[in-house]
Order: C-alpha cells, then structure tokens, then sequence
C-alpha cells in the first residue's frame, strides 16, 4: 500500500473515471491530510486482524496524485513474476518505482522475472493492472471488462504470458442519459475464493451476462448480484484477504459496507468476515475505494 503526500482529484484520470468528484471549499492539503488519515486508519485495521501490510510512503517529486492505487501499475505472481502494466493517465506513469521492487525483495520476497507492458503506452494501449484484470488464481481465469484503459489484445498478451483463460466482456453505468463503458472491471465485480460479487446489470449485452455468469458458477462461486447504485458506492470494490490464523476476510469501504442489504451480508459472512473502513474522501477525490488501494503480493518467500 502507498501512503501518498500529495492526495488530489486526477484530471487526467477524470476523463473516464465518473466516479470522480471536486470536493467544493476544500485546500489541496486538507483533501491530502484527510486522505492519509483515512489511509493510517485502514492499515491499522488491517495489521490488527493479522493481514501483513506493507507501506511505502509516497514522493512529493514527481507529482502522481493517485498513487494511493498500486493495484493499477504492479501485479505479484506466486512463480516470482512481477508484471508492470501501461497506464492511461501520463500522470500515473509516474507512479512505477524501482526501489519498490528492492524493498520487497529486502523483506524476503522472491522476484525471478519482470514482464513488462509499458511500451504499449506509446501506441496509446493501456492494461491498468488489477483494475482492468480480474483474476481467479486458483482456477486460471482472468476477466476483464473492456474499455479506454483495458485493451483486448494486450489483455490476451497477459493471459498467454500467465496462462490465464481470458473472459471478455464490456460493462457499462449510466452517465446522465447515457450508458459509457466503467473504467476499470474491479468497480462493478469482485472475486472471493468460494464466491463472487457482480453487478450483472452492467453487462448490457445478454450473451455476455450469460457468459460471465456461467463462469463463474463453472467454478461452483456463490454469485451475489449488486445494484448499480450499490456500484456507485463501491460495493464492487472489494478484495477477499487473509489475516491472523488464515482467516479470511472481506475488505470493503464504509460506504459499500452500509450500501449493502441484510441479506448480502448473511450471504457474505458465509465467506468471510466484513472488515470495513471510511473512505469517504479517497472514493469522492479518486474515483477508487479499498480494493484498488492494495496490491497483493503472492510473491515466494525466499
């Protein structure tokens, strides 16, 4: 996770992220210390129920406003493989350190080999990491959600690279009168280990609904459907980990947590344990919420 010291609304981001918001009256330093204090609040739920997180403070040079969201540039493979995606904001180009990799390797973590996507950026093709990319791990599936920052072919690419079946699809919100394509596919689906959260009314084309779903139940996951209004308040966005004791639990904002009806949550806690946090003025400023806000690391030990 990236502490970050220069927390803002993206204006580069904001072209196809709807989510985005200005927060009216505000000081770019007050939108920033809000943010690092909904940020140390939620690493210290974290760490308390046993989940290892690693923190890297964030650089004031050069200027990268949303790397409080690492999933989108950095993804960890349990064969030590690391793999660095193109990003569509110029912005969050920027966002990609090195001396990460150095960390991670100084705390015992094993990196064979970094396959890297960046070039497609100069040919305007983009991959945002685990925001475009939804992967079953244990079952080699990867979904994903067309759109400006998800390209097919660079995402048949990753899933030859990783032997992944690929599962493509496009989702979309209504945007005033309009229905536009969602960013990223972790805003409208979240996969769990025994289950999976999606809102099906995103997937316009019924064919494709009919695919996704069939897949998903292909490997036997209890399907929870979401609202689009629950998507608007990130209920899609969110990320099964494990803490003390292996316990799973299900990591989600505030704001997704109180979105969610009584039965959802039965449905839920079937799976895991809701651990949820605020983060109000990093959804509103970011357009992301907790699931984007950590890259798992499934990086050996040495």
């Amino acid at each position: 996770m990236i502490r970050p010291v220069a927390f803002r609304m993206n204006e580069q981001t904001a072209v196809n992220n709807y989510y985005q918001k200005v927060l009216d009256g505000l000081l770019p330093a007050t939108v920033n210390a809000k943010a690092q204090q909904e940020f140390d609040t939620f690493v210290e739920k974290l760490r308390a129920v046993g989940v290892d997180v690693t923190v890297v403070d964030d650089t004031l040079d050069p200027d990268t406003p949303d790397s409080i969201f690492p999933n989108n540039w950095i993804s960890f493979h349990q064969n030590g493989d690391v793999a660095l995606y193109p990003m569509f904001a110029e912005n969050r180009r920027n966002e990609r350190r090195e001396e990460i990799l150095d960390l991670l390797e100084e705390k015992g973590f094993e990196i064979n080999n970094i396959v890297d996507y960046t070039s497609a950026e100069e040919d305007g093709f983009f991959l945002e990491g685990t925001g475009s990319l939804l992967l079953d791990r244990a079952n080699s599936k990867a979904y994903c959600a067309l759109s400006p920052r998800a390209d097919e072919e660079l995402f048949i690419e990753f899933c030859e690279d990783f032997d992944y079946a690929p599962v493509i699809f496009e989702a979309f919100q209504t945007v005033g009168s309009e229905r536009k394509l969602i960013y990223h596919t972790n805003v409208m689906m979240c996969l769990g280990e025994t289950f999976a959260v999606i809102c099906s009314d995103c997937i316009d084309d019924k064919k494709e609904r009919k695919m996704v779903l069939d897949n998903l139940k292909e490997n036997n996951k209890e399907v929870i459907t979401i609202s689009e209004d629950q998507v608007n308040n990130f209920v899609g966005n969110m990320l099964e980990v494990r803490g003390a004791d292996d316990k799973r639990y299900l990591i989600m904002s505030a704001a997704a947590h109180q979105s969610l009806t009584a039965e959802q949550i039965e449905k839920l806690e079937k799976h895991a344990e809701i651990l949820s946090s605020s983060l109000d003025t990093i959804e509103a400023c970011g357009g992301g919420s907790a699931r984007c806000m950590m890259a798992e690391i499934f990086l050996p030990r040495v």
